[in-house]
């Protein structure tokens, strides 16, 4: 991967940012995705935050070597402690579990108040994250699913508003699969959640054989299980 041709899941991510994007790159690694918003867009500028100087060293060296200094800012921390509040007005996380996107945005909350759009790439988990942005009043308003190199990823799109509209009565079921991604139901899709089907029914029968039953677990799978079914054709 390099600044001219984006992995899919990273091309995405920079499709949802607007022209003219004001935005901070958490985990940014090599830099490629600031890199590549403001190499095709002139007005847009960025920060790239690291948690650890290895590749922090290397995004360096990526913004240097496009000229980009004066527009892309390369910072040490983590998380969103390497933003002043008000700096930014879009954020982006990806190649990251969602429990750990979801920490990040939790402890970082004092820094979104200028922030109107949130991007995130989660490799896990993305119910967690659409848990939160319930929890603290954004609205999903987009969400992809993709296969790249044998992985599967959601990238998932949200701002202030109303945190319910995307959903039906039904939110604890849309949580966990995407009400956008549940409603469009591409191969993908059907691709993540059939492999999901095989394993929970494995781990419902590893459970059920215990010798001491956890039953709250196996209600939960149960229930899950009996979801999976309705969505996988």
């Amino acid at each position: 991967m390099n600044v001219n041709q984006l992995s899919k899941r990273l091309q995405l991510v920079a499709d949802y940012l607007p022209e003219g994007a004001n935005f901070a790159d958490i985990g940014s690694d090599h830099a490629y995705l600031p890199c590549y918003v403001c190499i095709k867009d002139k007005e847009a500028k960025a920060i790239a935050g690291e948690v650890n100087q290895g590749p922090l060293d290397s995004a360096k060296r990526e913004v240097a070597s496009h000229n980009l200094e004066d527009r892309i800012q390369t910072r040490l921390g983590s998380g969103l402690s390497v933003l002043t509040e008000g700096e930014v007005q879009q954020i982006t996380i990806a190649g990251m579990g969602g429990p750990l996107i979801r920490d990040i945005l939790d402890e970082g909350k004092d820094k979104l108040s200028s922030v109107n759009r949130i991007i995130v790439q989660p490799n896990i988990d993305a119910r967690s994250i659409r848990k939160w942005f319930v929890e603290y009043g954004y609205e999903l308003i987009a969400e992809e699913i993709l296969e790249e190199n044998g992985h599967i990823y959601e990238v998932l799109v949200a701002q202030p508003g109303d945190p319910l509209k995307p959903y039906s009565e039904d939110q604890e079921k849309e949580q966990w699969f995407g009400p956008y991604l549940l409603r469009e139901s591409s191969s993908v899709f059907q691709k993540k959640w059939q492999e999901e089907l095989e394993t929970k029914k494995y781990i419902l029968g590893e459970l059920e054989k215990a010798q001491k039953v956890n039953q709250a677990k196996v209600d939960q799978l149960h229930k899950e299980i009996e979801w999976l079914k309705e969505v996988v054709l």
